[in-house]
């Protein structure tokens, strides 16, 4: 792309080009400054600086690969995230030929074949040609996807504003004047290696056939080229004003991104001194949660495959994190003048974000997974929770009642007649304090003790684990809630005192090795209590079953005769990595096939007991269980396996109150059908 050499034959190209770039740049980085890193900075800080090295390397196949956009790329479904990454490099390869061609030949023509030789020029122009030409494709059919063939992410108020036609149109104009810029160059008689341009060339060369003047393409020529740099210039100011500030957000989110397990939540260590509990105005955030709202791409994934979306409720992750960016937007400039007054008044829970959303979330971990950019809904959801619960104690009955009965009897299964231990009477399974030197401690859990269908699951474990002769123990009456359950309800407080109380039982007996029925305890004791000090080993059931079947510990021998399709639960996979585990101990079984639904593995859909919700009752839209017990038939299975007790009951409430499930089809742990393959005891 050669430049004119002077502007009306007076001004040499290079000292308008340069105070206007200067003007437009100093512009873009004053409103970045002021309307985005100024902002963030009123967030609590967060330690999201260890580790640098480990971040930044992390960062790039994120960031340049678009490995997050790429994951869900389907020729037969969706080719979006394949157009993103084209549209992404090669808005990389026109900004650095913005660098050589416009803003290095505009002071010295002859600055691109210095610096790339006259093969590298001729090689560039002809792939910044053809790009140009393939990228008006692609944004011709992006827009036909936004505006006419629309997909229920890209179907929301958010997603379908103005700006979007806007970045379009300026693309699309960038493209254009590419090409017509070269096209004139030829038409006015330049010979240089850009005209090497395959397109341009050719519509140069075509318009000179239809009589256009070498005199008024040169003159075209100019226009065409100035027309390009405001562009340019122009895309730079609006960038920070606009949704696509994500540009600059988003690689920032990808490397201030948690190193943690996706399950884990944040732990704050100074409950007896706030002043605040949780998140209720722009200074309660975190510096990386303010820095999310930028980084949005609003693009709808997340609410796409939100259970509590799809099933009717309230809950938008992608209208939270945005509706967090606008709150900011509103209050932040008065409260970091310091003379907010007012403006830090205004609430961010009611008028921008629903108090009903914020209790609709499973906790389940799909928007964040979903995420092209990074951004961490559930700890934003949580310590906003936090707030509700613990600084108004607004809170859904249900959950209320929940968390009184953690608080008075050390459990929330309010109406449960049964002890800790009822559930392993006759069965010889020792306590720790009966068998201090275990090598393993089988934590029980809540449910599994306390919940009648659950503890068949218990059991079953125990039975199992004395078949393979390990040598484990269980807290019995020692054992307490982990706090999971009032952690994702908000009460942080309630949360942090459990688990005190269960780790100093822990360092009392010597604890390494943990193993747990459910996949709350899993996640909680694993990931969440280093913060509190308590570091052990911690494996799922399935993870050390399955071991137990490599090794030749445990034998499957009776033919369990059963199509069993297998359900994720969200805490044992999406949140840990757990897949291939309960799959090893399914397809160990004799006799049992394994189905899987459309939406397994990381894609799985929540049972709907997630974030509390196993306490909570639903209130709209259709209840998620009988959503997931429905993909499960679609199967065609008979037996929808688990191995989460939350899990095994929604399935057996959907199965019983669905009109479509076949009779025998029914909901069973791979415990209980491991179990009844190893025969009688």
């Amino acid at each position: 792309m050669v430049p004119p050499d002077s502007v009306l034959g007076v001004i040499p190209t290079w000292l308008a080009l340069y105070p206007l770039a200067l003007i437009a740049f100093g512009t873009a980085g004053f409103i970045l400054y002021h309307r985005v890193f100024r902002l963030i900075l009123l967030g609590r800080a967060a330690d999201r600086f260890d580790q640098p090295i480990r971040r930044i390397v992390g960062a790039i196949p994120l960031i340049f690969g678009q490995s997050k956009v790429l994951q869900r790329v389907s020729l037969r479904r969706d080719l979006a995230g394949l157009a993103h990454f084209f549209i992404f490099w090669g808005f990389l390869s026109f900004t650095a030929s913005y660098v050589v061609f416009i803003f290095g030949d505009a002071a010295s023509p002859q600055f691109s074949e210095t610096i790339l030789t006259e093969t590298g020029v001729r090689i560039a122009a002809i792939y910044l040609d053809v790009l140009a030409t393939i990228f008006l494709v692609v944004l011709a059919w992006a827009a036909i996807r936004r505006w006419v063939a629309t997909p229920r992410r890209l179907s929301f108020d958010l997603t379908q504003k103005w700006e979007s036609a806007i970045i379009l149109l300026l693309i699309a104009g960038l493209m254009l004047l590419s090409i017509v810029t070269e096209a004139m160059y030829v038409a006015s008689g330049g010979d240089g290696p850009t005209a090497a341009a395959i397109v341009g060339s050719a519509l140069g060369n075509a318009l000179s056939g239809m009589g256009l003047s070498a005199e008024l393409a040169n003159a075209l020529h100019a226009v065409s080229w100035w027309g390009h740099v405001a562009i340019i210039l122009g895309f730079a100011v609006y960038i920070p004003m606009s949704k696509h500030i994500h540009l600059v957000g988003a690689p920032l989110s990808f490397v201030f991104r948690s190193l943690e397990a996706p399950g884990t939540l944040s732990t704050p260590l100074d409950l007896e001194s706030a002043e605040v509990f949780g998140a209720a105005n722009v200074r309660d955030f975190t510096q990386k949660q303010l820095l999310d709202g930028y980084a949005c791409a609003v693009c709808g994934r997340c609410t796409e495959v939100c259970p509590a979306n799809i099933s009717g409720k309230t809950l938008s992750p992608m209208h939270i994190a945005e509706n967090l960016k606008e709150h900011l937007l509103e209050v932040g400039p008065g409260t970091a003048n310091g003379n907010g007054g007012h403006d830090d008044a205004k609430p961010l829970i009611g008028p921008w974000i629903g108090q009903e959303a914020l209790w609709d979330c499973l906790t389940c971990g799909a928007c964040v997974q979903e995420c092209p950019v990074g951004v961490e809904h559930i700890d934003l959801i949580v310590d906003m929770r936090r707030n509700l619960t613990m600084e108004r104690a607004e809170i859904p009955e249900t959950g209320m009642n929940a968390l009184m009965s953690m608080e008075q009897r050390g459990h929330p299964w309010r109406g449960t007649t049964y002890t800790r231990t009822d559930w392993a009477e006759g069965l010889d399974v020792p306590t720790l304090a009966q068998h201090p030197t275990a090598e393993v401690l089988f934590w029980v859990g809540c449910t599994a003790a306390l919940e009648k269908r659950s503890q068949s699951v218990a059991r079953s474990m125990a039975s199992v684990l004395k078949r393979a002769g390990v040598d484990f123990a269980i807290l019995g009456d020692e054992e307490g809630c982990t706090g999971d359950p009032a952690r994702r309800m908000g009460n942080e407080y309630l949360y942090q005192i459990m688990a005190q109380q269960n780790i100093e039982t822990f360092t009392r007996y010597d604890v390494k090795k943990i193993v747990t029925i459910c996949p709350h305890c899993f996640n909680t004791i694993k990931n969440e209590y280093p913060h509190l000090g308590g570091n052990y080993q911690v494996l799922h059931y399935s993870e050390f079953v399955a071991d137990l079947i490599a090794e030749g510990k445990v034998k499957p021998l009776v033919t369990i005769d059963t199509t069993l399709t297998y359900h994720d639960s969200c805490y044992l996979g999406r949140h840990n990595g757990v897949y291939e585990a309960p799959r090893k101990i399914a397809e160990a079984i004799p006799g049992l096939e394994l189905r899987e639904m459309e939406r397994c593995r990381d894609r799985g859909f929540c049972c709907g007991a997630g974030g509390g919700h196993m306490w909570m009752e639903e209130s709209r839209g259709r209840r998620i269980n009988h959503i997931r017990t429905n993909q499960f038939l679609e199967t065609g299975g008979d037996t929808v396996g688990v191995s989460c007790p939350f899990c095994l009951q929604m399935f057996e409430e959907g199965i019983e109150s669905s009109d479509s499930a076949p009779d025998g089809t029914r909901a069973k742990d791979l415990l209980e059908i491991l179990d009844e393959s190893l025969g009688p005891s």
